[in-house]
């Protein structure tokens, strides 16, 4: 009996084993068929400014598994184009107010805020001044607090934390934004072990760096012609796209993309707030709107969220 038993363990075991094995070349298999998509995709481009190109693709169910709008801004940096920061100690207003009240050419929606009291939760520097510190809670710090962006003059860095306490504050630059998670860093693949809830599929933000070029990256999502992105999906696009480092930003309904003199009011991408928490009796003035359910069959650019900070690009 006891032989037996050996025996069927070690069948299951070894069909266990095989199985295991198909589905690795199976995903893998997929993954390069993915890979394949994005590197072979017609994107349409628009010259926005000189060294500054607008790059849109809908995949329409071809990209994991599923729909995915994707934006990107090329921006080749030099003494003309600049990128910086703008931001509120407090005051929450749209990524496009922030963008023209310094006549710039575009901007993305920047790190992660508190949406009901205002201000970045994430240390910000603008301007060579302080203007938050990194909120950690309980002595440790969240998968948005362990990188950073930092800009000096038309130079644009990411960086990883140190692991000190006082890590921001000693970062070189006189603009500075804390966000997170890596997702690229010196060309290789962040893993994150989680993959639920923030972690899932969402609108995202993303700032990455490839030689001499900036990229703001805007995926839409929560609608039936955009999924949005994984963390770990949004982490191989950014490999595909051969970016050297990339860094997510807050994303859900605050991904908002804008260009100065871009239709529907400058907004590139298809925000998710899309007006609906608005008319919602589930809104309470101050609430995460990323809890309220998105409106998937509306699509539009309208819906732009108030937000605390942004990035800009400049020119002198």
């Amino acid at each position: 009996m006891r032989g037996k038993q050996q025996h069927r363990f070690y069948s299951l075991t070894k069909a266990a084993i095989v199985l295991a094995v198909c589905a690795c070349h199976v995903i893998s298999a997929k993954a390069q068929t993915d890979s394949a998509t994005v590197v072979n995709a017609k994107w349409n481009a628009v010259h926005v400014a000189p060294g500054i190109i607008l790059k849109q693709c809908w995949f329409d169910s071809t990209l994991f598994h599923s729909s995915q709008n994707i934006s990107i801004l090329e921006v080749k940096l030099s003494r003309k184009n600049h990128a910086g920061i703008g931001s509120e100690a407090k005051q929450l207003k749209p990524t496009h107010e922030y963008a023209q009240e310094r006549n710039a050419v575009a901007a993305i929606n920047g790190t992660f805020f508190n949406m009901k009291e205002g201000g970045s939760e994430d240390y910000i520097r603008s301007n060579g001044k302080a203007i938050n510190a990194t909120l950690v809670k309980d002595g440790q710090r969240s998968f948005h607090q362990q990188a950073a962006i930092t800009i000096s003059r038309n130079k644009v860095n990411i960086v990883q934390w140190d692991s000190t306490a006082a890590w921001e504050d000693n970062l070189p630059g006189k603009e500075v934004m804390v966000s997170g998670p890596l997702l690229v860093y010196k060309n290789k693949i962040i893993e994150w072990p989680l993959k639920t809830g923030f972690f899932g599929r969402n609108p995202r933000s993303v700032l990455a760096m490839r030689k001499k070029k900036l990229y703001l990256i805007a995926v839409d999502g929560r609608n039936e012609k955009a999924a949005g992105m994984s963390i770990a999906e949004l982490s191989l696009l950014m490999h595909w796209l051969k970016m050297y480092n990339a860094i997510n930003l807050d994303g859900g309904g605050s991904t908002t993309l804008w260009v100065k003199n871009y239709p529907y009011g400058g907004v590139v991408n298809h925000p998710s707030d899309n007006h609906q928490w608005l008319h919602s009796d589930a809104y309470k003035p101050g609430m995460d709107l990323d809890n309220l359910p998105a409106d998937t069959t509306r699509w539009d650019h309208t819906g732009e969220r108030p937000v605390a900070n942004v990035i800009l690009i400049e020119r002198r």
